[in-house]
């Protein structure tokens, strides 16, 4: 959709407002302040990045990230990538990863998206899925019955349940569409993107969850959400560090968002890194964002 005129400042009160149906965490008394993820070889041995604001901004890769997670792979860290990025498939993502100059394996990258298809396999195989995402997201090759949603009221009410998976294409025509129809019917509302925003090279972007948590808070329904803040992606990537021999203390969430990224770490047991100079509160004091939100990371660092 078309970048809206939304502030960082805008989107972190955004994010506080919706603070009761995000996960409860206990954190640090106080953070620690490093220069980079390099800083923290000595306590981390397992690295789970998001991507945004930490591997790239937009289509661009940050400077000097590609360099690090090789030093850190060289030192024997283990790097996973959790995205909430759910307009494509982990493959797709996969992809734009090795075009940034990221060379990771498959088992690497861990999305949102993935999970929360995987949460569709609970329901009825009968089930038909609207869903919230582009022509090229490839949906027809989900393994459950589909329809792109679009500006036709009739597929809105004819789907047995929703799936948010992008607001590339969304807008406030079709959130109406989406509220109009679940609320003469309510069906299960599957969201697979949390992310209130998304920072782009242009500005910052909604992303599904801004979307969602409007539409809870119009109708009182509860949307589940697959992704960051909440456990079900962590796990993913937990299990699979545990699997490899990692010890649970020394694994670390980075990312750029207090609610989603530092929050959802912290409510996982894992430490936490925010990364400042590259995402959502680029060019702003996080102190006072700390402070305000009691979301505290144990380290913070102005690049990865």
């Amino acid at each position: 959709m078309t970048l809206p005129n939304i502030s960082a400042a805008e989107a972190f009160a955004r994010y506080e407002a919706i603070r009761s149906r995000l996960p409860v965490a206990r954190f640090p008394a106080a953070s620690k302040t490093v220069e980079n993820l390099a800083a923290l070889a000595e306590e981390i041995d397992v690295f789970l990045l998001d991507a945004f604001g930490v591997l790239n901004v937009g289509e661009r890769a940050i400077a000097g990230a590609k360099e690090r997670l090789e030093e850190l792979s060289r030192l024997g860290k283990q790097i996973f990538v959790i995205t909430n990025g759910a307009t494509y498939g982990s493959a797709d993502a996969l992809r734009k990863y090795r075009a940034l100059g990221f060379d990771f394996a498959a088992a690497q990258v861990i999305s949102s998206r993935d999970i929360a298809s995987a949460a569709l396999e609970q329901y009825s195989k009968e089930i038909v899925w609207g869903v919230a995402a582009t022509a090229q997201s490839g949906i027809a090759e989900m393994p459950f019955a589909t329809r792109l949603l679009s500006d036709d009221p009739q597929v809105y009410d004819a789907v047995d349940g929703f799936l948010f998976l992008s607001a590339a294409e969304w807008s406030a025509s079709r959130q109406a569409l989406l509220s109009v129809s679940l609320r003469r019917n309510p069906r299960p509302f599957i969201v697979g993107n949390p992310d209130l925003v998304a920072p782009r090279e242009e500005g910052l972007s909604l992303e599904p969850g801004f979307f969602a948590h409007e539409i809870a808070d119009t109708l009182g329904i509860e949307p589940l959400f697959y992704g960051k803040p909440y456990a079900n992606v962590f796990e993913r990537a937990i299990q699979a560090a545990l699997a490899a021999g990692a010890d649970r203390r020394r694994i670390a969430m980075v990312g750029d968002t207090l609610h989603t990224d530092i929050l959802g770490g912290a409510a996982a047991g894992l430490r936490t890194v925010l990364i400042t100079d590259h995402g959502l509160y680029k060019g702003m004091d996080v102190a006072p964002l700390v402070a305000n939100s009691g979301i505290v990371p144990d380290f913070i660092a102005a690049t990865t």
